[in-house]
């Protein structure tokens, strides 16, 4: 296995109201809500278990249907010119968000839309 720049990978589920559902992934299932900022709200439990709910993005054209973190800017920057080189389409371009990540999105061959970030 050859090392990789993640850190962890996040299922992004489209829904209408993402604080709808807190009830059952906090009541239920128990999880934490570290992030919800309306559009988005992350649940996480033990390690590295998460999943966010998202109504649509709001910074980027389109949604993505997971989030991936990398170890760090360097690691971004190296992974978004190897998604160039190969010639893959950049949908969303890199960029600074106002809640502390630079993030863009990529299409895999198959047109699964990925946020590649690395928190600031």
């Amino acid at each position: 296995m050859t090392d990789s720049p993640v850190r962890r990978i996040v299922a992004n589920l489209t829904v209408a109201d993402p604080g709808a559902d807190a009830p059952f992934w906090t009541g239920l299932l128990g999880l934490d809500t570290p992030m919800d900022m309306g559009w988005v709200v992350n649940h996480r439990g033990p390690g590295n278990a998460q999943v966010q709910l998202i109504s649509r993005d709001a910074t980027a054209p389109e949604d993505s249907r997971v989030s991936v973190e990398v170890a760090d800017l360097d690691a971004l920057a190296a992974v978004h010119a190897g998604a160039v080189d190969a010639g893959l389409e950049i949908v969303h371009p890199l960029t600074d968000e106002e809640w502390g990540v630079r993030r863009f999105f990529v299409r895999t061959p198959q047109g699964v839309v990925v946020n590649v970030l690395a928190h600031r």
